[in-house]
C-alpha cells in the first residue's frame, strides 16, 4: 500500500499528522479562549458593591455581611461624625406635676410638704386627640357685606383655601418629602397620611404635587446650581433608575454643602451639558474615571472610594496582584484626609498621606479610561 506525503497511506481517511497538529492548535486557542471566559464569568461573581460598581441593592440576599467593627469601636455615632441632639423646649405643650406620697426618710406622709426643687425630663410624641392623631382644620369664611350704596362685597380667600376643602400647605410638603426624600410610592404616601392624620388623602392629589414643587423650587435650584459651578471641588457620579417605567441617568453633583440631582434618559456628556455644571465648571471635578468626564477641559481627580473598590477587586482576583492590599490603607487614608481639606469646608490634617490617587489631566491616550459607571451617589 502506498503512503502520502504526509504520511498515511493512500486512500485512508485517518488524517495526517499536519492536519493533527493544526487540529490541536485550534482546540488549545479555544480552550484559552474559554479559561479567559471562565475567569471573567468567576470574577463577575466575585463582584459586590465593595470591590465594582454594582450597587448594595442589587446584591439581595447574597450580600456579604458588613466588616466587622475595628477593635475598640463602639456603636451608635463615630467620633467626627455628625450627631443629632434632642434638646428640651421652653415651652412644652403639657406639664404632668409628680409628686411623692411618703418621706423616704420616716415614712410620713408629704401632702403638705413645700417643694424644695423640680427635676425636668421631657418626652416627645405624636400628639393624641381621641386616640389617634388629627388633622388641625381651620375653616376659613368670606364675607359678604352691603355697602350703603347697595353693593354687596365679597371678602377673597387665601391663596391656600383653593376649594372648598383641600390639604393645608404642611400636609402638601409631607407629601412631596415622603416621595421624593424617602421614596416611597405613591399609594403608600397617601396611605401613612391618611393613617396619621385621620383624613382621607387621594392618590392623585399625592402624585400631582411633585411637579408642583419642582416649579416652585426651579428658583432655588438655579442657585444651587451657580453655586456648585463656582465651586473649587465637586465630586460628580451617575446612576441608573426608573422615571414612568423607562431607563432614566440621575446625574449628581455635589460638594459637601451642596447636591444637584438631573434626570435624563441620556447618559453621556449630552446629559451632562444639559445638567448645567460640567460644562460651565473651571474647579477639579473629582469622578470614577468614567470617560465622559474627561472630555471637559479642567483638573480632574479620581475618587478614593472608586479607587478602594478598585484595589479590592485587584487584590481578590486571584491574579497575583497582591500589591494592591498595600495600596488600599494609603487610599483610604488620602479618602479621608480630602474630606477634611479646605475645598471641602475642613484643614487638612498635619500629616498628609502620599498616595497614587488622583490625576490633574487625561490620561495618555494609550491608556485612556474605559467605562467604569459608578452606582454610589454621595
Amino acid at each position: 500500500m502506498s503512503q502520502t506525503a504526509g504520511g498515511s497511506p493512500e486512500g485512508s481517511s485517518a488524517p495526517s499528522y499536519e492536519q493533527l497538529a493544526e487540529a490541536v492548535a485550534e482546540r488549545d486557542v479555544v480552550i484559552v479562549e474559554l479559561q479567559a471566559a471562565v475567569a471573567e464569568l468567576q470574577q463577575r461573581l466575585g463582584q459586590d458593591s465593595s470591590n465594582s460598581s454594582r450597587p448594595p441593592s442589587a446584591e439581595g440576599l447574597g450580600r456579604k455581611p458588613a466588616q466587622p467593627r475595628r477593635r475598640g469601636g463602639r456603636p451608635g455615632k463615630q467620633p467626627g461624625t455628625p450627631g443629632a441632639h434632642l434638646a428640651q423646649v421652653a415651652d412644652p405643650d403639657e406639664i404632668v406635676d409628680h409628686a411623692p406620697e411618703v418621706c423616704g426618710g420616716c415614712g410620713g406622709g408629704l401632702d403638705d410638704a413645700a417643694v424644695v426643687g423640680v427635676t425636668r425630663r421631657q418626652v416627645f410624641d405624636l400628639p393624641q386627640v381621641r386616640a389617634h392623631v388629627r388633622a388641625h382644620v381651620i375653616e376659613h369664611r368670606a364675607q359678604r357685606r352691603r355697602c350703603g350704596c347697595g353693593h354687596v362685597t365679597a371678602a377673597d380667600f387665601p391663596a391656600e383655601a383653593a376649594a372648598p376643602t383641600c390639604y393645608g400647605p404642611a400636609i402638601r410638603a409631607a407629601m412631596v418629602y415622603l416621595q421624593v426624600a424617602q421614596h416611597l410610592p405613591v399609594a403608600r404616601a397617601a396611605q401613612l397620611l391618611g393613617d396619621l392624620l385621620g383624613v382621607a388623602v387621594a392618590t392623585g392629589a399625592v402624585a400631582g404635587l411633585v411637579g408642583e414643587a419642582a416649579a416652585k423650587a426651579a428658583p432655588a435650584v438655579e442657585e444651587i446650581r451657580e453655586q456648585l459651578v463656582a465651586a473649587g471641588v465637586v465630586h460628580l457620579d451617575e446612576t441608573g433608575a426608573r422615571v414612568a417605567g423607562r431607563l432614566h441617568w440621575i446625574h449628581s453633583a455635589s460638594t459637601d454643602r451642596l447636591t444637584l440631582y438631573h434626570a435624563d434618559p441620556r447618559r453621556g456628556r449630552a446629559a451632562m451639558d444639559a445638567a448645567g455644571v460640567l460644562s460651565a465648571f473651571a474647579g477639579v471635578a473629582v469622578h470614577d474615571c468614567w470617560s465622559p468626564y474627561w472630555s471637559y477641559a479642567t483638573d480632574h481627580a479620581l475618587c478614593g472610594a472608586h479607587l478602594l473598590r478598585e484595589l479590592t477587586a485587584a487584590a481578590e482576583s486571584g491574579d497575583g496582584q497582591d500589591w494592591a492590599r498595600h495600596y488600599s490603607p494609603a487610599t483610604s487614608a488620602w479618602s479621608s484626609c480630602s474630606r477634611r481639606s479646605p475645598a471641602a469646608g475642613g484643614p487638612y490634617p498635619e500629616r498628609r498621606p502620599s498616595a497614587p490617587c488622583a490625576a490633574t489631566s487625561p490620561p495618555h491616550a494609550s491608556t485612556a479610561p474605559t467605562s467604569s459607571p459608578s452606582y454610589a451617589t454621595r
